[in-house]
Protein backbone atom coordinates (compact mmCIF):
# COMPACT_ATOMS: atom_id res chain seq x y z
CA UNK A 1 0.00 0.00 0.00
CA UNK A 2 1.45 3.41 -0.92
CA UNK A 3 2.36 5.52 2.08
CA UNK A 4 2.51 9.25 2.65
CA UNK A 5 6.07 10.09 3.71
CA UNK A 6 7.19 13.44 5.12
CA UNK A 7 10.94 14.05 5.36
CA UNK A 8 12.33 16.65 7.75
CA UNK A 9 15.83 17.36 6.48
CA UNK A 10 18.30 20.13 5.76
CA UNK A 11 17.94 22.00 2.44
CA UNK A 12 17.86 19.36 -0.28
CA UNK A 13 19.75 21.53 -2.76
CA UNK A 14 22.89 21.14 -0.60
CA UNK A 15 22.74 17.34 -0.76
CA UNK A 16 25.74 15.43 -2.14
CA UNK A 17 23.76 12.54 -3.58
CA UNK A 18 26.85 10.34 -4.07
CA UNK A 19 27.02 9.58 -0.38
CA UNK A 20 23.86 10.89 1.24
CA UNK A 21 21.84 8.33 3.19
CA UNK A 22 18.69 10.47 3.30
CA UNK A 23 18.70 10.66 -0.48
CA UNK A 24 19.04 6.87 -0.71
CA UNK A 25 16.01 6.51 1.57
CA UNK A 26 14.00 8.91 -0.59
CA UNK A 27 14.92 7.04 -3.77
CA UNK A 28 13.82 3.73 -2.28
CA UNK A 29 10.59 5.18 -0.89
CA UNK A 30 9.74 6.59 -4.31
CA UNK A 31 10.62 3.27 -6.00
CA UNK A 32 8.05 1.60 -3.75
CA UNK A 33 5.36 4.04 -4.85
CA UNK A 34 5.25 6.14 -1.69
CA UNK A 35 4.39 9.86 -1.92
CA UNK A 36 7.12 12.22 -0.69
CA UNK A 37 6.66 15.55 1.10
CA UNK A 38 9.82 17.51 2.00
CA UNK A 39 10.33 20.34 4.47
CA UNK A 40 13.19 21.91 6.42
CA UNK A 41 13.34 21.93 10.25
CA UNK A 42 12.48 25.62 10.53
CA UNK A 43 9.17 25.05 8.69
CA UNK A 44 7.37 23.39 11.61
CA UNK A 45 4.41 25.27 13.15
CA UNK A 46 2.22 24.24 16.07
CA UNK A 47 -1.18 25.87 16.49
CA UNK A 48 -4.15 24.75 18.58
CA UNK A 49 -3.32 21.07 18.53
CA UNK A 50 -2.14 20.84 14.92
CA UNK A 51 1.47 20.43 13.80
CA UNK A 52 1.99 21.62 10.25
CA UNK A 53 4.96 22.17 7.95
CA UNK A 54 5.31 24.37 4.91
CA UNK A 55 7.10 22.34 2.27
CA UNK A 56 6.86 20.70 -1.12
CA UNK A 57 5.81 17.51 -2.81
CA UNK A 58 9.09 15.96 -3.90
CA UNK A 59 10.31 13.84 -6.80
CA UNK A 60 13.89 12.52 -6.77
CA UNK A 61 16.19 10.93 -9.34
CA UNK A 62 19.74 9.63 -9.08
CA UNK A 63 21.23 12.18 -11.49
CA UNK A 64 23.98 14.49 -10.28
CA UNK A 65 23.11 18.13 -10.85
CA UNK A 66 19.45 17.36 -11.57
CA UNK A 67 18.29 15.17 -8.71
CA UNK A 68 15.01 16.64 -7.47
CA UNK A 69 11.85 18.46 -8.44
CA UNK A 70 9.68 20.40 -6.00
CA UNK A 71 6.03 21.35 -6.26
CA UNK A 72 4.96 24.89 -5.32
CA UNK A 73 5.04 25.31 -1.53
CA UNK A 74 2.06 24.15 0.47
CA UNK A 75 1.11 23.51 4.09
CA UNK A 76 0.78 19.91 5.26
CA UNK A 77 -0.75 18.63 8.50
CA UNK A 78 1.92 16.16 9.61
CA UNK A 79 -0.55 14.08 11.61
CA UNK A 80 -2.04 12.99 8.26
CA UNK A 81 1.23 11.39 7.16
CA UNK A 82 1.98 7.69 7.57
CA UNK A 83 5.70 8.20 8.25
CA UNK A 84 7.85 11.19 9.21
CA UNK A 85 11.58 10.78 8.57
CA UNK A 86 13.54 12.82 11.10
CA UNK A 87 16.70 13.30 9.07
CA UNK A 88 18.08 16.74 9.94
CA UNK A 89 21.78 16.86 10.78
CA UNK A 90 23.12 18.01 14.14
CA UNK A 91 24.18 20.25 15.89
CA UNK A 92 21.96 18.80 18.56
CA UNK A 93 20.95 22.18 19.96
CA UNK A 94 17.76 23.58 21.51
CA UNK A 95 16.18 24.00 18.06
CA UNK A 96 16.73 20.29 17.41
CA UNK A 97 15.38 19.34 20.83
CA UNK A 98 12.31 21.55 20.34
CA UNK A 99 11.52 19.76 17.09
CA UNK A 100 11.68 16.37 18.82
CA UNK A 101 9.11 17.61 21.33
CA UNK A 102 6.83 18.82 18.54
CA UNK A 103 7.07 15.57 16.59
CA UNK A 104 6.41 13.59 19.77
CA UNK A 105 2.98 15.26 19.94
CA UNK A 106 1.79 13.60 16.72
CA UNK A 107 3.52 10.22 16.59
CA UNK A 108 1.57 7.02 17.07
CA UNK A 109 1.62 5.86 20.69
CA UNK A 110 0.23 2.96 22.69
CA UNK A 111 -3.13 3.77 24.19
CA UNK A 112 -5.32 1.99 26.69
CA UNK A 113 -4.96 -1.79 26.64
CA UNK A 114 -3.45 -2.86 23.32
CA UNK A 115 -4.77 0.03 21.24
CA UNK A 116 -2.51 2.51 19.48
CA UNK A 117 -3.21 6.22 19.30
CA UNK A 118 -3.34 7.21 15.62
CA UNK A 119 -0.47 9.16 14.17
CA UNK A 120 2.56 8.74 11.92
CA UNK A 121 5.55 6.57 12.68
CA UNK A 122 8.47 8.96 13.30
CA UNK A 123 11.85 7.49 12.34
CA UNK A 124 13.88 7.60 14.46
CA UNK A 125 11.55 7.90 17.46
CA UNK A 126 11.93 11.56 18.56
CA UNK A 127 11.67 10.72 22.25
CA UNK A 128 14.68 8.45 22.09
CA UNK A 129 16.58 10.68 19.66
CA UNK A 130 16.22 13.39 22.29
CA UNK A 131 17.24 11.05 25.11
CA UNK A 132 20.15 9.39 23.31
CA UNK A 133 22.57 12.07 22.10
CA UNK A 134 25.52 10.44 20.37
CA UNK A 135 28.22 11.21 22.93
CA UNK A 136 26.12 10.83 26.09
CA UNK A 137 23.91 7.76 25.71
CA UNK A 138 27.05 5.77 24.91
CA UNK A 139 28.10 6.25 28.55
CA UNK A 140 25.61 3.52 29.48
CA UNK A 141 28.03 1.15 27.71
CA UNK A 142 31.19 2.43 29.40
CA UNK A 143 32.85 -0.99 29.37
CA UNK A 144 32.81 -0.91 25.55
CA UNK A 145 34.41 2.55 25.33
CA UNK A 146 37.99 3.81 25.50
CA UNK A 147 38.87 5.72 28.70
CA UNK A 148 36.61 8.78 28.66
CA UNK A 149 36.17 12.02 30.59
CA UNK A 150 33.34 14.56 30.35
CA UNK A 151 34.16 17.82 32.09
CA UNK A 152 34.59 21.58 31.86
CA UNK A 153 37.27 21.64 34.53
CA UNK A 154 40.72 22.38 33.03
CA UNK A 155 42.43 20.69 35.98
CA UNK A 156 40.48 17.47 35.48
CA UNK A 157 41.21 17.50 31.76
CA UNK A 158 44.91 18.18 32.36
CA UNK A 159 45.02 15.27 34.82
CA UNK A 160 43.37 12.98 32.25
CA UNK A 161 46.06 13.92 29.75
CA UNK A 162 48.79 13.21 32.28
CA UNK A 163 47.32 9.74 32.75
CA UNK A 164 46.84 8.89 29.06
CA UNK A 165 49.44 11.16 27.37
CA UNK A 166 47.66 11.31 24.00
CA UNK A 167 44.01 12.46 23.97
CA UNK A 168 41.13 13.52 21.76
CA UNK A 169 39.05 16.57 22.76
CA UNK A 170 35.69 17.17 21.08
CA UNK A 171 32.40 19.00 21.62
CA UNK A 172 29.53 16.96 23.02
CA UNK A 173 26.95 18.03 20.47
CA UNK A 174 28.84 18.53 17.22
CA UNK A 175 28.88 16.34 14.14
CA UNK A 176 30.95 15.41 11.13
CA UNK A 177 34.25 15.70 12.99
CA UNK A 178 33.86 19.45 13.57
CA UNK A 179 35.89 20.70 16.52
CA UNK A 180 37.75 17.42 17.09
CA UNK A 181 41.35 17.91 18.29
CA UNK A 182 44.18 15.54 19.09
CA UNK A 183 46.36 16.79 21.93
CA UNK A 184 49.58 14.92 22.71
CA UNK A 185 51.55 15.00 25.97
CA UNK A 186 53.94 17.61 24.55
CA UNK A 187 51.29 19.87 23.00
CA UNK A 188 51.26 23.30 24.66
CA UNK A 189 47.85 24.29 23.23
CA UNK A 190 45.56 22.46 25.67
CA UNK A 191 44.84 25.47 27.89
CA UNK A 192 44.11 27.72 24.91
CA UNK A 193 41.90 25.08 23.34
CA UNK A 194 39.87 24.71 26.52
CA UNK A 195 39.51 28.50 26.75
CA UNK A 196 38.07 28.44 23.22
CA UNK A 197 35.59 25.70 24.10
CA UNK A 198 34.56 27.45 27.31
CA UNK A 199 34.08 30.74 25.49
CA UNK A 200 31.95 29.13 22.77
CA UNK A 201 29.50 27.25 24.99
CA UNK A 202 28.54 26.34 28.56
CA UNK A 203 28.73 22.62 27.83
CA UNK A 204 31.46 20.26 29.01
CA UNK A 205 33.68 18.60 26.43
CA UNK A 206 34.31 14.91 25.80
CA UNK A 207 37.91 13.80 26.25
CA UNK A 208 39.05 10.31 25.27
CA UNK A 209 42.26 8.37 25.09
CA UNK A 210 43.63 8.58 21.55
CA UNK A 211 43.55 5.16 19.95
CA UNK A 212 46.35 4.72 17.37
CA UNK A 213 44.25 2.01 15.68
CA UNK A 214 42.38 4.86 13.99
CA UNK A 215 45.20 5.04 11.43
CA UNK A 216 43.85 1.72 10.11
CA UNK A 217 40.32 3.11 10.08
CA UNK A 218 37.28 4.23 12.04
CA UNK A 219 34.58 1.69 11.27
CA UNK A 220 30.98 2.82 10.72
CA UNK A 221 28.63 -0.08 11.47
CA UNK A 222 24.96 0.24 10.54
CA UNK A 223 22.16 -1.50 12.41
CA UNK A 224 18.56 -1.66 11.18
CA UNK A 225 15.99 -2.26 13.91
CA UNK A 226 18.82 -3.46 16.14
CA UNK A 227 20.30 -5.93 13.64
CA UNK A 228 23.65 -5.59 11.85
CA UNK A 229 23.10 -4.51 8.24
CA UNK A 230 26.49 -3.43 6.91
CA UNK A 231 29.75 -1.64 7.62
CA UNK A 232 32.29 0.61 5.97
CA UNK A 233 35.82 1.43 7.11
CA UNK A 234 36.87 5.09 6.97
CA UNK A 235 40.62 5.66 6.80
CA UNK A 236 41.92 9.13 7.74
CA UNK A 237 43.89 11.10 5.20
CA UNK A 238 47.60 11.58 5.79
CA UNK A 239 48.17 14.21 8.47
CA UNK A 240 44.52 14.13 9.58
CA UNK A 241 43.16 12.78 12.86
CA UNK A 242 39.53 12.64 11.70
CA UNK A 243 38.24 9.90 9.44
CA UNK A 244 35.01 11.60 8.32
CA UNK A 245 34.68 11.32 4.56
CA UNK A 246 33.85 14.99 4.00
CA UNK A 247 37.28 15.90 5.45
CA UNK A 248 39.16 13.43 3.28
CA UNK A 249 38.56 10.07 4.91
CA UNK A 250 38.80 7.18 2.43
CA UNK A 251 36.02 4.56 2.50
CA UNK A 252 36.92 0.94 2.03
CA UNK A 253 35.05 -2.38 2.37
CA UNK A 254 35.26 -4.25 5.63
CA UNK A 255 33.85 -7.10 7.70
CA UNK A 256 33.08 -7.40 11.40
CA UNK A 257 35.53 -8.69 13.97
CA UNK A 258 34.39 -10.88 16.85
CA UNK A 259 34.60 -7.84 19.15
CA UNK A 260 32.44 -5.77 16.81
CA UNK A 261 29.88 -8.56 16.64
CA UNK A 262 29.82 -8.54 20.45
CA UNK A 263 29.22 -4.76 20.46
CA UNK A 264 26.33 -5.11 18.00
CA UNK A 265 24.77 -7.87 20.08
CA UNK A 266 24.99 -5.71 23.20
CA UNK A 267 23.43 -2.66 21.57
CA UNK A 268 20.88 -4.29 19.27
CA UNK A 269 18.07 -5.15 21.72
CA UNK A 270 18.18 -1.67 23.27
CA UNK A 271 18.14 0.06 19.88
CA UNK A 272 15.07 -1.94 18.87
CA UNK A 273 13.32 -1.29 22.18
CA UNK A 274 13.80 2.45 21.76
CA UNK A 275 12.45 2.57 18.21
CA UNK A 276 15.83 3.54 16.76
CA UNK A 277 15.34 1.86 13.40
CA UNK A 278 18.37 3.36 11.63
CA UNK A 279 21.53 3.64 13.72
CA UNK A 280 25.20 4.02 12.91
CA UNK A 281 27.82 3.12 15.49
CA UNK A 282 31.51 4.01 15.29
CA UNK A 283 34.24 1.59 16.39
CA UNK A 284 38.00 2.19 16.56
CA UNK A 285 40.01 -0.91 17.27
CA UNK A 286 38.11 -2.74 20.00
CA UNK A 287 36.31 0.35 21.28
CA UNK A 288 32.88 1.84 20.70
CA UNK A 289 33.23 5.63 20.31
CA UNK A 290 29.78 6.90 19.24
CA UNK A 291 26.18 5.77 18.73
CA UNK A 292 24.67 7.91 15.95
CA UNK A 293 20.87 8.16 16.10
CA UNK A 294 20.08 11.64 14.77
CA UNK A 295 20.99 11.40 11.09
CA UNK A 296 23.37 8.46 10.54
CA UNK A 297 25.09 8.00 7.19
CA UNK A 298 27.00 5.33 5.28
CA UNK A 299 24.37 3.29 3.46
CA UNK A 300 25.35 4.36 -0.05
CA UNK A 301 28.99 3.56 0.63
CA UNK A 302 28.12 0.09 1.93
CA UNK A 303 26.12 -0.66 -1.23
CA UNK A 304 28.85 0.76 -3.49
CA UNK A 305 31.30 -1.82 -2.11
CA UNK A 306 28.94 -4.72 -2.74
CA UNK A 307 27.23 -4.80 0.64
CA UNK A 308 23.54 -4.87 1.43
CA UNK A 309 21.10 -2.35 0.02
CA UNK A 310 20.40 -0.93 3.47
CA UNK A 311 17.75 1.51 2.23
CA UNK A 312 15.58 -1.50 1.34
CA UNK A 313 16.14 -3.03 4.78
CA UNK A 314 15.14 0.22 6.47
CA UNK A 315 11.94 0.53 4.42
CA UNK A 316 11.13 -3.12 5.07
CA UNK A 317 11.39 -2.37 8.80
CA UNK A 318 9.31 0.81 8.50
CA UNK A 319 6.60 -0.87 6.44
CA UNK A 320 6.51 -3.71 8.93
CA UNK A 321 5.86 -1.20 11.71
CA UNK A 322 3.02 0.60 9.89
CA UNK A 323 1.43 -2.63 8.68
CA UNK A 324 1.68 -2.41 4.88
Amino acid sequence: MPLKIACQMDPIARTDIRGDSTFALLLEAQRRGHALFYYTPDALTYREGALTATGHDLTVRDTAGDFFTLSPPRVENLASQDVVLLRQDPPFDMAYITNTHLLELIQAKPGAGTSVRPGPLVVNDPVHVRNAPEKLWILEFADLMPPTLISRDPADIAAFRRDYKDIIVKPLFGNGGAGVFRITAEDSNLASLLEMFRGASREPVMVQQYRPEVRAGDKRIILVDGVFAGAINRVPAAGETRSNMHVGGRPEPTTLTAREQEICERLGPELKRRGLIFTGIDVIGDYLTEINVTSPTGIRQVKAFGGADIATLIWDAIEGRVGT
